[in-house]
């Protein structure tokens, strides 16, 4: 049970270091990648980006002890639950809108990491 705690520690710190990232960002904008280099040191001066990036590590971190205790195959299918909470949050916190075939990849993604879970 431990192990699964662990495990949803790192996908909760993962899923929280991509919104944190993401409102960071939002301060930029889009830019041209030609333009990347004088953005870099702004980008990670940026408390929203930085906290992001930190809990993005910690997240790592946490996923390296899941790796040590759990087959592979079984906890990196897992991670896709990231995916669907990000895009809920997303729609909250950014007023994102989710088209329909994007709705049927999520239900895709449910049901192959619950037929995982299964096994």
């Amino acid at each position: 049970m431990m192990n699964y705690l662990i495990m949803a520690i790192s996908i909760s710190l993962a899923i929280a270091g991509q919104m944190l990232m993401k409102r960071g960002m939002m301060a930029f904008g889009t830019f041209p990648v030609s333009q990347l280099l004088t953005k870099v040191i702004p980008m990670f001066l940026n408390p929203w980006v930085f906290v992001g990036l930190f809990c993005f590590g910690l997240s790592s971190v946490f996923w390296l002890v899941v790796l040590s205790r759990l087959p592979l195959s079984l906890v990196y299918p897992m991670v896709s639950i990231g995916y669907i909470i990000v895009a809920l949050l997303s729609i909250v916190f950014f007023k994102e809108t989710i088209s329909l075939i994007r709705w049927a990849g999520i239900i895709v993604i449910v049901l192959g990491v619950f037929l995982i879970s299964r096994s």
